[in-house]
């Protein structure tokens, strides 16, 4: 059986990349699972979640686990993440990092621009006892010679290929106050919640790896397939940052457009329709389980409509 997941964060309304990304994995069918990933609790804005699950409604999309099951808000599952990380530790796999970016950036380097850094390695052998300079992380020791393969199923994908501990290197699983962090989080998340098609971004995807990874050292299942999205951008073709004009699902609303407005513009942008007709996600379900095949996922990224930008006149929301 087919199980999805939506997994937005709390940190504003519901933006259009989000909208696309959660039709997508409606389209799919099966058990859908609507997750709230709040565990970067200082970012979490008051309200923000209850404003996302009643825009995701108003577009017609429904869940069969959602977060008035507390199962699905990460804030609720943190023992979950430390019995995950005592796990690792038992296993000799954890090390503690009193390293700052500013240290790290100083020896290391970016393996493509726009990428986050390669860690070096400098506290891997130190004792774990030793006095820290500052509250330290806790970083995994990724097993030397790692390497994770998936196949991505999106458009334009195919076999994805990782060295993690030269790309990557040891990557942070606690941060140094105490919040876990985002790929131990959603690894445990997706497997436990038995999560078999994932959909997500195309920025994401370097992530899936160091998932896969921790699935594999913790004895999880892993999800048995992975769709990754083009990004949507704006009208001229830059991603969407945090206050894009004509981004917010909330603004179009409040504009009069219909929700099956809103759905035929997306499942054509996501390659899942032959044009813009006005549609609901359960329509659109119907259609691509109607396919034979794979699905034809886009290939290029999505760009908003000019009528939709000149809408929303509140560049204040960063998105979830």
């Amino acid at each position: 059986m087919v199980v999805t997941r939506f997994a937005p964060s709390p940190t504003g309304d519901l933006h259009l990349g989000g909208a696309w990304t959660a039709l997508a994995s409606h389209a799919l069918g099966g058990r859908r699972i609507l997750r709230i990933e709040d565990i970067d609790e200082p970012r979490v804005v008051s309200g923000s979640q209850e404003r996302i699950v009643s825009d995701l409604r108003w577009l017609g999309l429904h869940w069969d686990l959602g977060p008035e099951d507390p199962t699905t808000v990460q804030s609720a599952r943190k023992p979950l993440y430390r019995d995950a990380l005592d796990r690792l530790r038992a296993q000799g796999l954890v090390y503690p990092c009193d390293c700052s970016r500013a240290e790290i950036a100083r020896i290391a380097s970016a393996p493509h621009a726009g990428e986050d850094l390669v860690y070096p390695g400098t506290c891997r052998n130190l004792p774990h006892d030793r006095a820290f300079r500052r509250a330290p992380a806790l970083r995994l020791a990724v097993p030397p010679g790692t390497v994770e393969r998936f196949h991505d199923e999106g458009g334009g994908g195919g076999v994805v290929s990782q060295h993690v501990g030269r790309d990557v290197g040891d990557f942070v699983l606690q941060r140094g106050d105490g919040l876990f962090s985002y790929q131990l989080a959603v690894a445990v998340d997706d497997a436990t919640m038995g999560v078999t098609h994932v959909v997500r971004g195309r920025d994401l995807l370097a992530s899936t790896p160091r998932q896969l990874l921790l699935m594999r050292l913790l004895g999880l299942r892993a999800p048995s397939t992975y769709i990754h999205l083009p990004l949507v951008v704006d009208a001229a073709g830059e991603r969407l940052a945090k206050r894009t004009r004509g981004a917010r699902v909330r603004a179009l609303r409040d504009a009069g457009i219909s929700p099956e407005e809103v759905v035929g513009v997306l499942a054509f942008g996501l390659g899942l329709t032959a044009d813009t007709t006005p549609m609901t996600p359960d329509a659109l379900a119907t259609r691509c389980a109607d396919l034979a095949g794979p699905l034809p996922w886009a290939r290029a990224p999505f760009r908003i409509p000019e009528r939709w930008a000149a809408l929303d006149a509140n560049d204040e929301q960063e998105m979830p």
